[in-house]
């Protein structure tokens, strides 16, 4: 490794930490960070805080108390070039006077994609990317699917015994694990735009479906029940409190139009699909929920909904959280239902990329890996 390259992956990563703090609170935008560096000394750092405010590289420059001339500008992602609701960075960094940027990677939002750095470079910048682009597109693998694909980022998260079951046979599952892992799920909730349950774990659980952290300020994520034909009580807690976040009831044309206005009359959103084996369309769905701006969704669905997505192949990361418990038998409900395999050819393939203990219990969380 050459030392400008030693030096710009370690300023880099101060710029990755400092945009990783945004974590759930930058949707619809990407986690950026900046970190301004002048004669080998850090003058200046920022992050994107929240949507709607200010930028990292504006953060960044505002934190400067010299002249940022000729000094290096260290970001995760290509600064943006147009007109939002703030200004362009690109107009910032040049009347700055920077000497130089180094970029995690190119932005592909089609606003952005390639400009930034043409504009930067038309204006005699000094351009270095990609700088780190595998975690840099970690950082912001929500913000990247949506923009790429038009649809979010899919979590599957399950929470079972050592054998796989999420349930005996009589349908008791609470609880599994323990309450550190059961309140670092509130956090995971927190960093997903959308949560999603089927309606047998509504009736089942009756859960509330929102992100629930002590001591911090509730998000609320739209909360999302799969139902094709009209089976979630009208009392059930989902429908409840319209501080607790908005609710949406996707279904099909099975359901009674009369039940559709009750549900309408208690302020949850009735979404009708197609019906796919007598189901929601799960394609059609996450493609309305990706135009209304939704960039990740975290399923925490029984054994027939995440069975579904991972027939369907309609999900990016599979979470874990394995108890030390043992139910055994053959009558218990396994965490991934959906179509029988015949080989093991068949199977869906993962790969670990993260381990977390709670206590006794552990946190395995897995990206999908694509077939050959």
């Amino acid at each position: 490794m050459n030392g400008e390259l030693k030096v710009d992956k370690r300023f880099m990563k101060m710029a990755l930490k400092l945009g990783e703090k945004g974590k759930g609170k930058t949707s619809p935008n990407p986690m950026v960070g900046a970190v301004i560096v002048k004669n080998g000394r850090i003058i200046g750092r920022g992050y994107h805080k929240k949507a709607g405010q200010p930028h990292a590289e504006v953060n960044a420059f505002n934190s400067v108390k010299e002249s940022a001339a000729g000094a290096t500008l260290y970001v995760n992602l290509e600064p943006c070039c147009h007109f939002g609701k703030t200004p362009p960075c690109t107009d910032r960094i040049i009347e700055e006077r920077i000497g130089r940027v180094v970029i995690g990677m190119e932005d592909p939002n089609g606003l952005v994609k390639g400009k930034g750095i043409a504009v930067l470079k038309k204006a005699g910048i000094e351009v270095t990317v990609p700088v780190m682009e595998e975690e840099a597109r970690e950082l912001n693998r929500f913000y990247l699917k949506h923009i790429t694909a038009g649809i979010p980022f899919v979590t599957l998260k399950s929470a079972v015994t050592l054998d796989g079951k999420i349930a005996t046979r009589t349908g008791q599952s609470r609880w599994i694990t323990g309450e550190a892992a059961r309140e670092y799920v509130h956090y995971l909730r927190s960093l997903h735009d959308g949560i999603l349950a089927g309606v047998n774990t509504v009736i089942a659980d009756d859960p509330e479906l929102t992100a629930r952290q002590k001591g911090k300020r509730k998000k609320r994520p739209v909360r999302i029940v799969l139902d094709s034909s009209g089976r979630t009580p009208l009392s059930a807690t989902v429908l409840k409190g319209r501080d607790a976040g908005r609710t949406i009831i996707a279904t099909t044309s099975n359901m009674d139009e009369e039940l559709v206005k009750k549900y309408m009359a208690r302020g949850t959103e009735v979404l009708i699909f197609s019906s796919q084996d007598g189901r929601v369309n799960l394609k059609e769905l996450l493609q309305e929920l990706g135009n209304r701006g939704l960039f990740s969704l975290f399923v925490e669905g029984g054994s027939e909904v995440t069975g579904s997505f991972l027939d369907q192949g309609l999900f990016d990361s599979l979470c874990l959280f394995l108890a030390p418990k043992i139910l055994g038998g053959k009558q218990g409900l396994s965490f991934a239902g959906g179509r029988e395999k015949d080989s093991l050819e068949e199977s869906v393939l993962l790969e670990l990329k993260e381990m977390k203990r709670f206590e006794d219990d552990v946190m395995l969380l897995y990206n999908r890996r694509k077939k050959g």
